[in-house]
């Protein structure tokens, strides 16, 4: 099982972006939601988890890599793509929000 898991507001305008720690199998809020474009929500989520020595260098790597995909997907195809779409393109994320 991974450490982290994403999860995922999917709206029409925004996609907001935050990270839980797995702990077992718990779910711990590392992060607050980030928001975007409303806000550049890749690099506030690159500040927090810098903010964390306690994350490998390797797993905040990963975590930024997968915001990224996210975000991408949400940019190119999110305002023509329902959560569902969304929800089969990132299988192990936890999603809410507009299915429009």
């Amino acid at each position: 099982m991974s450490k982290f898991t994403f999860k995922i507001l999917w709206l029409e305008n925004n996609v907001a972006i935050a990270i839980d720690h797995v702990v077992n199998t718990s779910f711990s809020p590392l992060t607050s939601y980030f928001f975007w474009p409303r806000n550049d929500a890749w690099e506030q989520l690159k500040v927090e988890l810098e903010s964390k020595p306690w994350i490998s260098k390797h797993d905040k790597i990963d975590l930024l890599n997968q915001a990224t995909e996210i975000i991408n997907f949400w940019q190119e195809t999110g305002k023509d793509k329902s959560l569902i779409h969304a929800q089969e393109k990132f299988p192990n994320c936890t999603f809410a929000g507009s299915n429009y």
